[in-house]
């Protein structure tokens, strides 16, 4: 999905914003993919009646946003090698990500794992940036067979990124061997932290995930 409008809130890789949908109580928390002064790009799957009602959208259509919400990636921790890890719908927040990196001088590694190869999106948009791409396939019928952690044992990298499900984490968090940032998917009732509904327990505490995250150190959860 294309938007023209004001980005001036979106700030960093990793943010997100909130789409309010007619007849739904509930905003729809969707990454961003990528960013200009003058739009956004955003790429979702459809899953839920929210999801296949944005998929019926027509051009021009006006949205109501709540815009630059969550904290997105710290670059400044990336080394010189940086490590991107995305799983099925947790890709499209890296690509922004991989652009700025790459922009710093960084060389840029990146992992896609997908279940098929009919799910397989944005590899060659990633290579067109100037990325390393592996692409792992569960069922071994695009790229390499296995899952993300199968692609990272024989890498060499400075840190790393990721977006994906919780069982991507725990695996991810059992293999790397750097420190590293990882962006969390979960269902919010209000994206700016006032309802508490999508915490997560850390060393520190319980923490939002769309007002102190989305993005959590592997270092302070608690796994």
């Amino acid at each position: 999905m294309e938007l023209q409008g004001d980005t001036s809130a979106v700030t960093t890789p990793g943010q997100f914003v909130n789409l309010r949908l007619e007849g739904r109580f509930l905003r729809r928390p969707i990454s961003v993919c990528d960013r200009t002064d003058t739009g956004l790009t955003l790429i979702y799957k459809t899953v839920g009646d929210g999801t296949r009602q944005m998929s019926r959208m027509l051009p021009g259509q006006e949205l109501d946003l709540l815009t630059g919400l969550g904290n997105g990636y710290d670059l400044s921790e990336s080394g010189e090698e940086p490590l991107l890890i995305g799983g099925g719908a947790g890709v499209p927040p890296l690509y922004w990500l991989c652009r700025e990196l790459i922009r710093q001088g960084k060389t840029v590694q990146v992992i896609l794992g997908f279940n098929t190869a009919e799910e397989v999106f944005l590899e060659e948009e990633f290579r067109s940036l100037g990325a390393k791409v592996r692409v792992m396939t569960a069922d071994g019928s695009y790229g390499g067979q296995g899952f993300v952690t199968d692609g990272m044992k024989d890498l060499s990298y400075s840190y790393f990124y990721a977006c994906g499900p919780m069982p991507m984490f725990r695996a991810v968090n059992q293999t790397a061997r750097t420190g590293g940032q990882l962006s969390f998917e979960e269902r919010m009732g209000c994206g700016f932290g006032a309802c508490m509904g999508c915490s997560c327990k850390t060393l520190t505490g319980s923490k939002r995930i769309c007002k102190d995250g989305p993005v959590l150190r592997r270092e302070e959860i608690l796994w």
